[in-house]
């Protein structure tokens, strides 16, 4: 089926509802706005380390015929989606963000043509009335236990039935629909009605790993904030302070620019670096401890910001042990970043990728690198121990944005190390995104 979606569409075209007084970004410069967004603090340091904050209005365009020409690529009718993050993508919308990732409330439709609905949680249409791309809001997306005990069927085959008109309006005879995420119930009653279920997550996948120019705009100024908070947890950090201490302050800094929500809490001290993937506590931190965090951040217009780093508490000398760790790390960063690039295929990655010293190889990290956008995102690069089990093929393009990482610690080792970069595929090769600094003390030989 054609698309007739086009961003110069004047159903999508947005109203000049705005005020005079607007925002670098074009939202409103409104005190007493509903819309979310960067605070005055984010715009200033944007300002003074020259970053062009993005146009939210052709970036919103931009990501909803992304997921459009996915669609006709298919020959889908349309795509329904109850991930956050996917309608965060399509709609630019914000409601609860971590808890509707397990309260299934809201839910999108999009249809080839470029048609988008929204269900949201009741008593919530304010909260969407500045997003002109929303064609319509509707409630009646839950029919998960919690809000529908033992009416669970009836209310399924209730919004199902909702979705059949609405394919069969905008599809014609195509009854192909896309679904990311969906509860039992509604799979069923979508399926009784003679629906054509496929993999949405491959549409939107799909769909959000090519990021746009207002896209980087806004990636760079959420890198930017991450890496000012980040700043300010590292001048803070001192021996006797506990983890949670440490962590509460990258939150903070995070919230103090806009930035939105942490999806982790990857932060551990001393001893409970290693293994990897202990979330902080109430550990005191003490002199001479590696600190190793993942910031998994969430910031401006909720874009991801995952960069890790080791740091040395409250001592100018590291061990020898720390030493080697740390630069092995750096060493993997260094070298995998340098195999980026466009045409370059996930295996020939992972065929490509350092190959780290037997003594650190059986608590290596889950992949060498992954996509990331609104959060981590396809695609997953596997070591190639890995690939067999787990790993697939693909090729990158310019515009996608990925993550190099490296975990280095021994099994029974005393610590270990985590470092991490964002990175984007170029025309030519690469751009690595992250500013932040190594720590010379690590890598002086």
């Amino acid at each position: 089926m054609a698309s007739s979606f086009s961003i110069n569409d004047p159903k999508i075209n947005p109203a000049s509802s705005l005020s005079s007084a607007q925002k670098p970004d074009g939202s409103p410069d409104d005190n007493n706005r509903v819309e979310i967004g960067p605070t005055d603090l984010a715009f200033e340091e944007w300002s003074e380390a020259g970053l062009i904050a993005p146009n939210l209005t052709k970036m919103r365009q931009y990501r909803l015929q992304r997921i459009c020409s996915e669609l006709t690529k298919r020959d889908y009718a349309g795509i329904l989606m109850f991930d956050p993050l996917s309608i965060r993508y399509v709609t630019d919308s914000s409601n609860m963000q971590l808890w509707t990732t397990h309260n299934f409330v809201r839910a999108c439709f999009v249809a080839a043509d470029g048609t988008v609905i929204l269900w949201d949680f009741h008593g919530c249409d304010h909260l969407t009335a500045h997003l002109p791309l929303i064609s319509e809001v509707r409630h009646g997306a839950t029919f998960f236990y919690f809000e529908s005990g033992d009416r669970v069927d009836e209310h399924a085959h209730k919004f199902a039935s909702g979705i059949y008109d609405l394919v069969r309006k905008h599809g014609g005879s195509n009854r192909r629909l896309a679904v990311d995420k969906i509860e039992i119930a509604g799979l069923r009653a979508l399926e009784a009605l003679g629906l054509d279920v496929k993999d949405g997550q491959e549409v939107t996948e799909n769909a959000r790993k090519i990021k746009g120019p207002d896209e980087m705009l806004a990636m760079r100024c959420a890198i930017h904030g991450c890496e000012k908070s980040m700043a300010v947890m590292q001048d803070n950090l001192a021996s006797g302070m506990s983890e949670n201490d440490v962590w509460s302050i990258l939150h903070a800094e995070n919230i103090r620019r806009g930035g939105e929500w942490i999806e982790t809490r990857l932060l551990s001290s001393g001893p409970r670096t290693n293994p990897w993937y202990q979330e902080c506590g109430p550990r005191i931190i003490e002199q001479g401890d590696i600190l190793a965090f993942d910031t998994d951040l969430v910031g401006a217009y909720g874009y991801c910001c995952d960069i890790s780093r080791s740091w040395l508490v409250d001592s100018r000398r590291p061990t020898n042990e720390q030493k080697d760790m740390y630069q092995v790390a750096h060493e993997q960063i260094m070298h995998n970043q340098e195999l980026l690039g466009p045409g370059v295929s996930f295996l020939e990655l992972s065929e490509k990728a350092l190959l780290l010293p037997e003594r650190y190889r059986a608590q290596r990290y889950g992949v060498v690198y992954h996509g990331v956008g609104l959060c981590d995102e396809y695609p997953s690069i596997r070591y190639p121990e890995d690939v067999e089990a787990v790993g697939y093929d693909g090729m990158f393009e310019p515009g996608m944005v990925v993550c190099a990482e490296a975990y280095i610690g021994a099994i029974g080792g005393k610590e270990g190390i985590k470092l991490e970069d964002q990175i984007l595929i170029t025309e030519t090769g690469y751009e690595n995104l992250t500013n932040y600094p190594y720590e010379a003390c690590f890598l002086d030989q």
